[in-house]
């Protein structure tokens, strides 16, 4: 399974509900969302600065991340960003993979 990092920005009212609800409870209903698109939430943190909250999930595939995302989006309660991670071992092997390419210029 793919592993994504999403970051997400609270609106007004999504920063009211978490008032409201508390943290460990939003943890709680990223966890669920995770594991009903066949993944799992891995770590969850709130953080100061631009960024209210980091999580990463482990998810089937990109389709099923953007789904989240999405379903997230549409709520309104926050903005995400989503960013696909990759593992060292992956790196290693796409160094490994020959790629045709012609940077600009040149």
């Amino acid at each position: 399974m793919a592993k994504y990092l999403f970051e997400a920005r609270y609106t007004h009212e999504g920063a009211k509900g978490l008032a409201r609800e508390g943290g460990s409870a939003r943890r709680t209903a990223v966890s669920k969302m995770a594991q009903a698109l066949g993944g799992k939430l891995e770590a969850f943190y709130f953080a100061f600065g631009e960024v209210d909250n980091y999580s990463i999930l482990e998810l089937p595939d990109d389709v099923t991340a953007a789904a989240a995302a999405l379903a997230v989006s549409q709520s309104g309660a926050a903005k995400i960003t989503t960013v696909a991670l990759i593992s060292p071992e992956d790196l290693d092997k796409a160094s490994k993979k020959s790629v045709e390419y012609r940077a600009p210029g040149r």
